[in-house]
């Protein structure tokens, strides 16, 4: 299984656009310690030709362009992206759809929960049929009595996929706001059926459940949710008065944060970190809290990041 970081960063990138924090105005300075990101996704692939794309960020174009694997080769209009699976229906992880609306019919996969949000508060689905018929759903068949499912895609024979619904929040636009149902957001257990590898991905991990924890347990590597230091780090800088745990994210420091639930691991697993906010210090690799992290055997995801399980 080959894991492919096309963005490591939160909603609107780093540095983003309107902020004008230490840290992005340190990236936009040049100041060592500091490089770009794009916003989070990651693609997987069985074969390193055709790709599944787990969330299609805002900077999709920019990303697929970034990496020739994913390049057209065979044929005037063709992609190494096969089909597209998404954890939530969150701005930053599904608007890049519309800029692969040239590449439509696509099968996009996706819970019940995910896709009412896709067809009514920010209606994808339906916008996007008049591009070849747009986008088929595949659904990731959770219910409220049944959070956890195993399935396949047929892009990557040999992998395993299970599905878990987390401890999280829906998006700012979705009626279920404060009160999330089951499959608003998932996290993703792949496992490699041949090499045994297997990667736990969470860029949205809110609360870890036992459940949770279980699939973290099972996997050779975790990559998980990094968004904050903090859990009000937002307040502290005086951008936000919304905390972490609020927007559906578990803070790394402090008593009960991600740092602590990492620190539970099996020694072997590769820990690393993603979807980390234009805030958060971590992104400075010189800061005092980088080296907690290395200090912890924690590592932080970047744009480009490449590793085979």
């Amino acid at each position: 299984m080959e894991v492919l970081i096309l963005g490591s960063a939160a909603g609107g990138g780093f540095p983003q656009w309107n902020c004008n924090c230490p840290n992005c105005r340190g990236v936009r300075q040049g100041r060592a310690g500091l490089s770009p990101r794009t916003q989070s996704s990651i693609a997987i692939s069985m074969d390193g030709e055709r790709w599944l794309l787990c969330n299609a960020s805002p900077d999709i174009r920019a990303q697929l362009n970034a990496h020739p694997t994913l390049f057209p080769k065979r044929g005037l209009r063709d992609s190494g992206i096969a089909e597209v699976l998404l954890v939530d229906a969150q701005i930053d992880h599904v608007s890049g759809l519309l800029s692969l609306r040239e590449g439509c019919p696509l099968d996009v996969w996706c819970t019940a929960s995910v896709h009412d949000d896709l067809t009514g508060g920010f209606p994808l689905f339906p916008m996007l049929e008049h591009w070849n018929g747009g986008l088929s759903w595949r659904e990731i068949a959770l219910s409220s009595d049944r959070d956890c499912c195993t399935f396949e895609v047929p892009s990557c024979p040999g992998l395993a996929i299970t599905a878990l619904s987390l401890h999280s929040n829906a998006p700012p636009y979705s009626p279920r706001r404060g009160s999330p149902a089951p499959g608003d957001n998932l996290g993703l257990l792949f496992r490699d059926t041949l090499t045994g590898g297997s990667l736990f991905y969470g860029p949205g991990l809110g609360e870890p459940s036992d459940e949770a924890r279980a699939l973290m347990v099972e996997a050779s590597c975790v990559l998980v949710d990094g968004t904050l230091w903090h859990d009000d780090e937002m307040s502290r800088l005086g951008i936000a008065d919304t905390t972490g745990r609020e927007m559906g994210h578990l803070p790394l420091a402090g008593e009960g944060g991600m740092i602590e639930e990492l620190d539970a691991l099996p020694s072997g697993t590769r820990r690393v970190l993603i979807h980390i906010n234009n805030t958060n210090p971590i992104l400075d690799e010189t800061s005092a809290e980088r080296a907690v992290l290395k200090e912890h055997a924690i590592e932080v995801a970047h744009d480009g990041m490449h590793f085979s399980l």
